[in-house]
């Protein structure tokens, strides 16, 4: 065992590692990059947190640099949970602290997967309604802050979260919460690294108005710290907004209080199938105005490579050549009904599906269809370079066109899916990354991807944040004025830079592309 790892254990309560076979673990996540940290600790408090990091900045002010990152469930696509420093693992800070029946309110500790909080808030009848993967942390869904599917009804992470505790790059801990005036003034007085951030905040805030504006009115993005301009209400100031799409770039998130809803009853689901987008889309502006717990697009080659791995979908896609299939789900059972009225203004060789007792088998077959999709390609696999990207409905149909031109240009499967509710889309083709020039193949396509998405008024970092991987296309079309706002409110959290550094507005491009992974699909969670 190296001196460091050594030496933080004496200071820890947890562990800490730096054999092979863990830095091996830890050293990829879903994405397409694979870079090994120097050593990998597992905390079992804040205080173990607080620790941590209080050592590497002590180092960083004797200009000695050990990166430190968050790791969660390691599912993060655009290579965010990854360091080539020290990886602090939240595994074992998992548990649920307290809970508030009357309040519905409930604190848990960050490395608390979803799946987990919500078995927990059953047994009260709540739920905090996020669509996300089962064992993404709450850790993970605040710092990648992503568009799930029941985002465009229930709103996503942000609308559920009532405060976050902090570990800052210097050890100190800050609590969120909306401060009055008086309170700031107060905070801003102290000595510390917190008033430090508040009275820095406060200034560069009310020195950038304008730029402030033009970020409001841009597309929907999570590029950088756009959620900056949720900090300021009217007299007061919250920085928890700054921490959603932060991907732990200004501190490692320990604890946080979140408010839940009562279980809703199960949806009533649909699905339809249609030759065509123009067919697809009359059925998509129908079905958005009822109110829809979700509605989800795919095109219909995603269903059909589905079939090749023996799942069965005929009464979905009979007859069907080409198009789209389109799931949706309602919290109102009369819903599925008013869909069913609407197949007599389709084209005659729509198909449409209500949820019944026949055919729930056939509904959950096909709720696994995209599993099958993206984990059983042949002659490669479907890495993630081009999710999660915003495009506005309106231009969806423009998005499905230019698409059409990209996969005869590319020689690409270029299968579109994603949420309708949302609109946040999804493009996972093929590649091998053990041939030589994967990484320029790669790049090829995620700008090529960028700039459509572009052109129809989207953006590439709308649904998720940028990481590493995005980062390659974002940073360079990110305009200067914006960016240097961005960089000093990162300084102004993070004096080093040693948190998350190479993520975000810190990525290096030749860095990154020298770690795209050059073997096989990381270890994967379904």
């Amino acid at each position: 065992m190296g001196e460091i790892a050594r030496y933080l254990n004496q200071l820890i309560v947890g562990n800490v590692f730096d054999s092979p076979e863990v830095l091996e673990t830890y050293s990829t996540d879903r994405s397409v990059l694979k870079i090994k940290p120097r050593a990998v600790a597992f905390p079992e408090s804040t205080d173990d947190i607080c620790r941590l990091m209080r050592f590497c900045y002590q180092l960083a002010a004797k200009d000695i640099k050990i990166p430190v990152t968050a790791y969660g469930s390691g599912l993060d696509e655009m290579g965010a949970d990854l360091s080539r420093g020290l990886v602090i693992s939240t595994e074992k800070l998992n548990k649920l602290l307290e809970a508030d029946r009357r309040e519905r309110l409930v604190r848990v500790q960050a490395g608390i997967t979803l799946k987990e909080l919500n078995t927990a808030l059953s047994m009260n009848g709540l739920t905090v309604p996020i669509s996300g993967h089962d064992f993404e942390t709450i850790g993970g869904l605040i710092s990648n802050c992503p568009a799930d599917d029941s985002a465009g009804k229930y709103g996503g992470i942000m609308n559920y979260v009532e405060r976050i505790e902090i570990v800052l790059p210097n050890g100190e801990c800050l609590q969120t919460d909306r401060f009055n005036a008086r309170w700031i003034k107060r905070k801003t007085s102290e000595k510390t690294l917190e008033g430090d951030i508040y009275r820095k905040i406060k200034k560069v805030l009310e020195a950038n108005e304008t730029l402030l504006n033009e970020i409001k009115k841009t597309p929907r993005s999570l590029s950088g710290y756009s959620n900056v301009i949720y900090i300021k209400r009217r007299n007061t100031m919250d920085l928890m907004p700054l921490v959603f799409g932060a991907e732990g770039t200004l501190g490692i998130i320990s604890e946080v209080i979140l408010r839940a809803i009562p279980i809703k009853k199960p949806a009533s689901r649909v699905v339809a199938s249609f030759d065509s987008f123009k067919a697809a889309s009359k059925f998509l502006d129908f079905a958005s105005k009822l109110n829809p717990r979700e509605i989800n697009l795919y095109d219909a080659n995603i269903i059909k490579t589905a079939e090749e791995t023996g799942k069965k979908f005929n009464a979905i896609t009979k007859k069907l050549e080409d198009g789209y299939v389109v799931t949706a789900k309602f919290d109102k059972r009369n819903c599925a009904k008013k869909i069913l009225n609407l197949k007599k203004m389709l084209p005659r060789n729509t198909q449409i599906i209500v949820d019944d007792t026949n055919s729930k088998i056939s509904f959950e077959e096909l709720e696994n269809a995209l599993t099958s999709y993206l984990y059983c390609p042949k002659n490669g696999e479907r890495v993630p370079l081009l999710t999660d990207f915003y495009v506005p409905k309106e231009n969806l149909a423009g998005l499905a066109e230019d698409l059409e031109i990209l996969r005869e240009k590319l020689g690409l499967d270029l299968a579109l899916y994603g949420s309708y509710t949302s609109a946040n889309y999804n493009l996972r083709p093929i590649f091998d990354p053990t041939e030589e020039d994967f990484n320029k193949k790669a790049m090829a396509f995620l700008r090529a991807g960028a700039y459509i998405i572009k052109r129809q008024g989207g953006s590439l970092a709308g649904g998720s944040p940028e990481g590493r991987v995005k980062a390659l296309v974002t940073n360079s079309e990110m305009p200067a004025g914006r960016k240097d706002f961005y960089l000093e409110i990162k300084a102004i959290f993070d004096r080093y830079d040693i948190v998350n550094p190479d993520a975000k507005l810190g990525a290096d491009s030749r860095y990154t592309l020298n770690h795209f992974r050059t073997t096989g699909s990381p270890k994967i969670m379904i």
